[in-house]
């Protein structure tokens, strides 16, 4: 009876065992497929070619960022909302860029339905890039069947402005709120010790607090008082408009609404936000009168940004290279999981560069609120030896540069920064867990022994002693001191000077240049010319070095690149449910990252709005 029992569990898990072996071989051989699909289509589709006339289109899709990362390959078979794709800022500014002095690009249309976002000075640099193409003469054209505040910011830019009749323009203003688990973790009996230098690092307050500090008030007051300044002052000289009369409607909103009997599209337009109300056919119909009608999906002349950059004639250049070195997300120690900045990983890429006899400068494009000190400052000294081996080194800042990630600029020999970057944040913390209490609660106790006081500390099992304590709080101040000391090398500034600007403060870009946090303000354009001036270069090739990553992972990239030029995705908007869930779900992703060998962190609450 009992070998019976055995053998019918025993197949059970055989059973179990083949289906689950089964699942795993049918999606590995559905990716198989999908690849051998691609690679078919590119190898047997003919070359297309670049039409004499056509508009520029640009369509960007998901998050706007500085570098793709690799997506998982089960997400080529998935999809889903959540993976909507990412757009990367540079190859979208090389194409505005080359499509003004090409003659055969006779104009430029936006459509921004799938852009999800990507930070207020992106999409600020990549407006600049465009009004600079509006201004060579071409005409420009946006639509969208809905404006998000991000969509329509880029969108203002153009020279006619089209929604959909069905559709709404949110324009509300600037916002940020935080969820705070002070309360909650007090339930729990969870106790958190934090140590920090600087009364403006607000970091740590989101676990400690049930509100925001007066300082962090104050500070995000500051910061987003600034934004919108500048977001208001763009949009309204781009419509024509009075700053001050587009204020009154983001003021007014709900009574602009109201008097349009609800109709939102209609409040937008008699606003003058927008040019014209337009259906997808109507839309289309215009962009054929204006570029000439074309039997493919668009129905008139244009080419999108990947197609046209594959074809366009590139110039060959003699001279040396400039290498740009994106530093994108969290820093973290060790090599980093994709989507974060892992200290030994980025160093090493570092040193490649500084090794590679072709590239003569570099250029550190930084979108990052920070993270682990300790792979900071591994950063930051790969950089300042790349310079002491006659290599300059520029930093550009992107939407967020703060904390640690301000900590690596120190090594550079210039700082750029866009106006609406964030960046400062030059204060330290560290955070550690009691929990004790509610592991009591459940019956479960800790004893031991130790050859010293400090042995087995820290241990979240077991309360701090006032004497760790104190000891912790006096290697954070001394890490703030070394912070400052790198900053006032950095900078030619007393660290007296420094310690005023500083205190966990967060200042937009406009604001660092003034108090002499960055040297210029600019994009990447600027950055990239003034690394190579200080190489000496006048003629050279712009190169975007990765770490390496395996054969198979090279192929995916190519067949995700190619499916994404061939599956729009939409950026719809999220329910109150989806936002609620996706923020709580970053948050506890962004914990997980945390792993500093000392718990010592120059990080920031700056993402952006």
């Amino acid at each position: 009876m009992i070998k019976a029992l055995f053998r019918f569990i025993g197949g059970i898990f055989r059973f179990l065992f083949r289906a689950l072996d089964f699942l795993r071989r049918a999606v590995l051989n559905l990716v198989l497929l999908v690849i051998i699909g691609a690679l078919v289509v590119l190898l047997w589709s003919p070359a297309p070619e670049l039409p004499e006339q056509a508009a520029l289109v640009l369509r960007p899709a998901g998050a706007l960022v500085e570098q793709e990362r690799l997506e998982s390959p089960l997400e080529l078979v998935r999809g889903g909302a959540r993976h909507n794709g990412q757009s990367t800022l540079h190859r979208l500014l090389e194409a505005v860029r080359a499509a003004r002095d090409d003659e055969r690009i006779t104009g430029l249309v936006i459509e921004t339905d799938d852009l999800a976002g990507g930070g207020i000075a992106k999409l600020a640099e990549l407006r600049e890039a465009i009004d600079a193409f509006r201004e060579s003469g071409k005409p420009v054209f946006a639509r969208g069947e809905r404006f998000t505040e991000g969509q329509y910011y880029l969108a203002s830019v153009a020279d006619e402005v089209h929604l959909s009749p069905d559709g709404f323009l949110l324009l509300r203003g600037l916002a940020r709120y935080q969820s705070f688990l002070g309360n909650a973790l007090a339930h729990l009996g969870v106790k958190l010790h934090v140590f920090r230098v600087g009364e403006y690092k607000a970091m740590a307050e989101i676990f400690t607090r049930e509100d925001m500090s007066r300082e962090d008030r104050e500070n995000t007051r500051d910061l987003l008082a600034g934004l919108w300044s500048h977001l208001l002052e763009d949009m309204a000289t781009s419509r024509g408009m009075a700053r001050a009369a587009l204020e009154g409607y983001v003021q007014g909103f709900g009574e602009a609404i109201r008097a349009a009997d609800g109709d939102m599209a209609r409040a937008a337009f008699d606003a003058g936000l927008v040019s014209g109300l337009t259906t997808r056919d109507e839309w289309t119909a215009q962009m054929r009168t204006q570029f000439g009608a074309d039997g493919g999906e668009r129905g008139y002349r244009g080419i999108g940004v990947d197609r046209y950059l594959a074809l366009r004639d590139e110039r060959s250049r003699s001279g040396g290279r400039v290498a740009v070195l994106v530093a994108q997300g969290a820093i973290v120690d060790g090599a980093g999981a994709p989507g974060a900045v892992g200290g030994d990983a980025f160093a090493r890429l570092i040193r490649d560069v500084r090794e590679d006899a072709s590239v003569r400068a570099l250029v550190l494009r930084i979108d990052s609120p920070g993270g682990s000190a300790w792979a900071s400052e591994q950063i930051r000294r790969e950089l300042e030896l790349t310079r002491r081996a006659g290599k300059p080194v520029v930093a550009s800042m992107s939407s967020t540069a703060a904390s640690g990630s301000y900590w690596i600029a120190a090594g550079a020999d210039e700082i750029h920064a866009h106006p609406l970057t964030l960046t400062g944040s030059i204060g330290i913390f560290a955070l550690f867990p009691d929990l004790s209490a509610p592991l009591e609660d459940l019956g479960i106790t800790v004893d031991g022994v130790a050859t010293g006081p400090y042995a087995g500390v820290p241990d979240p099992r077991r309360p701090l002693s006032d004497g760790a304590r104190a000891t912790m709080q006096s290697a954070i101040e001394h890490g703030y001191d070394r912070f400052i000391e790198t900053v006032s090398d950095a900078r030619g500034m007393a660290p007296a000077e420094v310690d005023l600007v500083a205190r966990g403060r967060v200042y937009t870009g406009e604001a660092a240049h003034k108090l002499g946090l960055v040297d210029q303000l600019g994009g990447l354009h600027g950055a990239v010319e003034a690394a190579a001036r200080r190489a000496g270069l006048d003629d050279y090739q712009v190169v975007w070095p990765e770490n390496q990553i395996s054969p198979r992972d090279r192929v995916l990239r190519r067949v995700a690149e190619f499916v994404g030029t061939h599956t729009p995705v939409t950026a719809a908007p999220e329910g109150a449910f989806a936002t609620l869930f996706a923020s709580l779900e970053r948050e506890a992703q962004a914990l997980l990252t945390w792993n500093d060998p000392r718990h010592v962190y120059v990080h920031c609450l700056c993402e952006g709005p």
